[in-house]
């Protein structure tokens, strides 16, 4: 009984251990909707104006993201991208700016 009790408890850690795996946010997915203002590197300028996203450094693209989803940050267009980030977690934030800084 206590084989079977260890056993079915190792299973269980590995189940919890790779459902956590999968629910990890993925930079690639989350920027698919990001491309047809960024473009597919980041080299667009959205909307016509604003900087490129390539070449930024995570730091400074999560600084953004965070600030969009506060309200803080932003010029004139602002809500199109508060609309964007509304949804985002602060997980689903730091995948998204890594990925983007790997551009």
């Amino acid at each position: 009984m206590k084989r079977i009790l260890t056993i079915l408890s190792i299973c269980l850690l590995a189940a919890v251990f790779f459902a956590a795996q999968g629910l990890a946010a993925d930079g690639k997915s989350l920027y698919a909707r990001c491309t047809g203002c960024h473009g597919a590197d980041g080299s667009k300028k959205a909307l016509g104006s604003g900087e490129p996203l390539k070449g930024k450094s995570a730091a400074d693209l999560l600084k953004a993201l965070e600030g969009y989803k506060a309200g803080t940050f932003g010029g004139a267009k602002k809500a199109m991208m508060e609309a964007q980030v509304k949804g985002l977690s602060p997980e689903d934030m730091k995948a998204l700016a890594d990925y983007i800084a790997g551009f």
